[in-house]
């Protein structure tokens, strides 16, 4: 029986654009004692792989974290494959505020030893003595009392680009370190103040909590649900934010807008920005804040260095990376003496710049109808000429077409000359290799779109 994905995450892309379908994001978790985690998680993979569930899920004998991409016409029946187990009854579902079909485009579901790497022996202490949960008008008030002290239990490169209103962002890489930098900063406040705490979803609230009760913290609460859970409610209830920003997340859209202010910059030139992108080098992956400008004069890199690799021939880049590790440490990384603006640490609530008002309501978003031609399969990096093999349907001159990738964005423009197989031509046919201009550089991992 198949526990594994069969098709890649190009693919996966091809038939969601071509279903058509929305779906929704979102994110869920909960601790509980599983006795044998790998069978949970198969049982998940078979019931969720049924009804066309992406995301990445980690499995653990403490529980479930989840993010996911699911159908919106598949939701109530995803609901239902929860409601099977005791501990999933009634869970709350997190769904994102702006969406993206692409956010997942695989079904990853792995057995870990926690579902948060949090460094802590939960055997010394009490792990369901938590904190006091708080909604958000609740929040707010707790904010409002000069007697509270707020701390975002998120990563550096997270708080950055958004955050609650005087709150202290630890200068941290991951979860695990900001337990022990915390309690040894607040160590005079255990008494007598009121301890917040906030994180995306809540997951990592719901162990630190229980930690900092058991260091001695007497007033310990927590934002339910996290910011994700927050945004909903003050949007539903007509609330005044207090997070200031956007709130980054761990897929494909690397942040979702809460409030229309920027209170970050570009890495490179100091433009108020707070758009995160991975560098365009293979051997990088850097993740960093990059403005639209920069990312057209750099390529989507994130150095000198790494603009100078992406231009060598692809055999030499593939040797250059080999013996590094790359790929799967995009989110863990995010300094480097190459960004002269970064920022982390002691951040503030001032806003650079206000960013252009969006859509997101997903029933109102008006997406563009495209359908995939044909993929990349070679780019000339001096002369801006992509080539790309026809796979389904046509290309003509006049078409209005879409070029997508993870590098290059998506970008439309109208074919105005066509080559196929060397030669100049009006329509090019399925297995026709063509080249055409473009007013920028592609990569070969971008996908041809016709727009309908």
């Amino acid at each position: 029986m198949q526990l594994y994905n069969t098709l890649s995450a190009e693919e996966r892309a091809r038939l969601i654009d071509e279903a058509g379908q929305e779906r929704l994001t979102l994110s869920f978790y909960a601790y509980a004692k599983i006795e044998n985690p790998k069978k949970f998680r198969d049982d998940l993979f078979i019931a969720w792989n049924a009804l066309d569930a992406l995301g990445r899920i980690y499995v653990a004998h403490e529980g479930i974290n989840a993010q996911m991409s699911v159908p919106a016409e598949n939701f109530e029946a995803f609901r239902d494959t929860l409601e099977v187990y005791d501990f999933m009854k009634g869970i709350r579902l997190s769904v994102a505020v702006e969406q993206d079909n692409h956010s997942f485009l695989k079904l990853t579901i792995k057995v870990r030893n926690k579902i948060v790497a949090d460094g802590l022996n939960d055997e010394t202490f009490d792990v369901t003595n938590k904190g006091i949960h708080l909604k958000a008008q609740q929040f707010n008030d707790m904010l409002a009392d000069p007697n509270t002290i707020v701390v975002d239990f998120r990563n550096h490169y997270e708080s950055e680009v958004g955050h609650f209103e005087g709150a202290i962002t630890p200068d941290v890489e991951n979860f695990r370190e900001s337990l022990p930098i915390v309690n040894e900063q607040l160590q005079d406040f255990k008494e007598d103040k009121n301890l917040l705490m906030y994180c995306t979803g809540g997951i990592r609230c719901e162990k630190a909590s229980a930690y900092f009760k058991h260091q001695g913290f007497k007033n310990v609460y927590q934002l339910e649900g996290g910011i994700i859970e927050y945004t909903r409610q003050i949007k539903e209830k007509n609330i005044k934010s207090k997070f200031i920003g956007k709130n980054f997340v761990f897929d494909h859209r690397l942040g979702e807008r809460i409030t229309d202010d920027i209170i970050a910059q570009c890495h490179q030139c100091g433009k108020p920005c707070d758009n995160h992108t991975n560098c365009a080098n293979d051997a990088c992956h850097l993740l960093f804040i990059q403005c639209d400008e920069c990312k057209a004069v750099m390529e989507n890199t994130c150095s000198t260095e790494c603009h100078e690799i992406i231009h060598l021939p692809q055999e030499e880049q593939v040797a250059r990376r080999k013996g590094l590790q790359v790929g799967n440490k995009v989110f863990r990384k995010g300094k480097s003496e190459a960004l002269k603006f970064k920022n982390s640490g002691d951040l503030s609530t001032q806003t650079l710049a206000k960013a252009k008002p969006e859509t997101t309501d997903i029933r109102q978003k008006i997406k563009v109808k495209k359908v995939l031609i044909g993929k990349g399969e070679h780019y000339y990096s001096k002369s801006k000429i992509g080539q790309f093999l026809i796979e389904n349907k046509e290309l003509s001159v006049g078409d209005k077409v879409l070029i997508s990738g993870p590098t290059t964005g998506e970008q439309e423009f109208t074919i105005k000359e066509i080559f196929a197989n060397g030669a100049s031509t009006e329509i090019a046919k399925v297995g026709d290799q063509v080249t055409f201009e473009l007013p920028f550089r592609v990569r070969l991992s971008d996908k041809l779109y016709k727009i309908l």
